[in-house]
């Protein structure tokens, strides 16, 4: 067992699954058990119900999985994710997996490349693979059998990775210090040239010997004179036939927008005074008798008015 680096003491979990072999995985169990010594620490557990294991985070030093001989164990996220969990920070797995040389048309087997991805992607850092070795005809049939895949082309992939010396959601405090620093490093010394340059005096601020510039001389008739609107909008603004003020409008394009619409909500008659009142409204005005209204507002006549008399 020295190739798996396990030593005295520590606690392994073994993980298996339907196509391990019960002889291979009773040999693998006990010569783990001889070397950590007495006490209840290897635990064998199926991979199918290892995810509804009463195991705390953190329980184990290594996990073993797939590694009886014979095996053809397929390890999911969720599996690994598990793994994952019930291994101390700093702890190593070690699994053996078939890999197809080759994407396949059985999306349970991973190639060669996916195998060290998905455990980087379920947490394991320092991931490498430890060893490749075909598989033998026999082998092949095997992991076709139990994996219910046609791949020809199959290998077995032993890969070891390591779980980061902290648990997901830890946190740590920091230590900063706000020592004062030693007047032996005090401040650099300044140029006294580059000092003076940067220095008020009173007399600096003394403003009634200096001459002030009237601002409004600072402009000339040019600039004085207001702008035309249509020179102030956008290019997009100034396309002929544009009925529609861009969001945020700036230009002045959605105010006179507003201004035509609100235009075309008042009164029209004949006159164009229906809402001054009688002394400006023609003898056909409908509005006639009715008080005077303000241009917009929107008048109600009773019924008995839009009859002719």
């Amino acid at each position: 067992m020295a190739e798996y680096g396990i030593s005295v003491g520590q606690r392994v979990a073994v993980v298996w699954d339907s196509s391990s072999p019960v002889e291979g995985l009773k040999n693998l169990v006990d010569k783990i058990q001889a070397l950590v010594g007495r006490g209840s620490r290897v635990c064998v557990e199926n991979m199918n119900q290892l995810s509804h294991s009463a195991h705390a985070e953190s329980s184990f030093d290594v996990v073993l999985s797939g590694m009886v001989p014979g095996s053809m164990m397929v390890h999911s996220a969720e599996v690994l994710a598990e793994i994952a969990r019930i291994l101390k920070p700093g702890g190593r797995v070690l699994l053996k997996e078939p890999v197809a040389m080759q994407t396949g048309d059985n999306s349970r087997i991973k190639t060669a490349a996916r195998l060290p991805a998905a455990l980087t992607l379920s947490g394991f850092m320092e991931v490498k693979e430890l060893q490749k070795v075909p598989l033998s005809p026999e082998e092949t049939q095997s992991a076709q059998e139990h994996l219910g895949c046609q791949d020809n082309d199959l290998c077995c992939v032993q890969m070891e990775g390591k779980k980061p010396n902290f648990e997901v959601g830890s946190s740590s405090q920091l230590k900063l210090s706000f020592a004062k620093k030693s007047a032996s490093s005090g401040k650099p010394a300044v140029d006294p040239t580059a000092a003076k340059l940067w220095t008020l005096s009173a007399n600096d601020m003394n403003d009634e010997g200096m001459d002030l510039l009237d601002s409004d001389e600072l402009l000339d008739s040019e600039d004085l004179k207001k702008p035309d609107p249509s020179s102030l909008r956008a290019p997009s603004c100034k396309e002929a036939g544009k009925k529609k003020a861009c969001k945020n409008c700036t230009c002045g394009l959605a105010e006179e927008l507003a201004e035509k619409k609100e235009e075309s909500l008042q009164p029209k008659s004949a006159c164009g005074n229906c809402y001054l009142g009688d002394a400006f409204r023609c003898a056909s005005c409908p509005y006639l008798g009715m008080p005077a209204f303000k241009p917009g507002e929107k008048i109600l006549l009773a019924e008995n008015n839009l009859h002719d008399a």
